[in-house]
């Protein structure tokens, strides 16, 4: 079995553990790969291991995986997933190649990926990113302006809004881990409340994905648990 193989192990027995420790079902929460930095090589691994959902950062670098993984396993059935901000010259590359936008924090951004979508695809599944800590150095929509952005975007065609991301401020204090996914929670409940159908909460990564599945998270992103340390790159 392969290192990445046995990391993937630990971290679904990780997610199992804290779904049922919070008395919920293990099988509610995607384990997302964020295989950004890592080469194709890893991803292989990853698939081989039956993992099925990975996260990027970076156009190009994406784009150039998403061709390698097609010729070296045809026959993987892999979702895409945009994690990283979003350049509004990047809309048409990111609208025609990937399954699901976590970081939409403009309508403007959300507007490009409606009408840019390829009409022969399924609906582009689009989270909107929330700066649940309201930190200047972090992109996303502030608490006050989520509703009539997510109202706007709900209405769009080629997109299907499905809920919302964050990264909140870090600490290793649970408990502010908690209350900054549980505001997030909050907020998904409010959309759902004014008529805004909300099935996903995007949130917790490898330090803190415990806390996130406690206060509902049913995607987290994970990285480093799975692949290691990054050797960052100038993109």
């Amino acid at each position: 079995m392969s290192s990445i193989a046995k990391q993937l192990q630990v971290v679904n027995s990780r997610i199992a553990a804290a779904a049922h420790a919070a008395g919920r079902d293990p099988q509610e929460i995607q384990l997302l790969a964020v295989s950004k930095f890592f080469d194709i090589s890893s991803v292989l691994e990853a698939v081989r291991a039956g993992q099925t959902a990975f996260g990027e950062n970076y156009v190009q670098e994406a784009l150039d995986k998403i061709d390698a993984l097609k010729l070296a396993a045809p026959e993987a059935v892999v979702e895409w997933h945009f994690i990283g901000p979003i350049q509004s010259n990047k809309t048409r590359q990111i609208a025609e190649h990937f399954d699901w936008v976590h970081s939409v924090d403009r309508e403007k951004i959300a507007r490009r990926l409606s009408e840019q979508r390829p009409p022969q695809l399924p609906p582009l599944n689009i989270c909107l990113q929330v700066n649940i800590s309201e930190e200047d150095s972090k992109s996303g929509l502030s608490p006050d302006e989520l509703l009539p952005v997510a109202q706007a975007v709900a209405a769009m065609p080629g997109l299907r809004l499905r809920g919302l991301m964050a990264i909140p401020a870090p600490t290793e204090v649970e408990e502010e881990q908690r209350a900054a996914f549980r505001r997030l929670r909050e907020l998904s409940d409010l959309l759902v409340a004014n008529g805004i159908p909300c099935d996903t909460l995007s949130m917790g990564m490898s330090a803190d994905m415990d806390a996130a599945i406690a206060e509902g998270a049913t995607i987290v992103r994970v990285g480093t648990a799975i692949f290691g340390q990054r050797q960052i790159k100038s993109i």
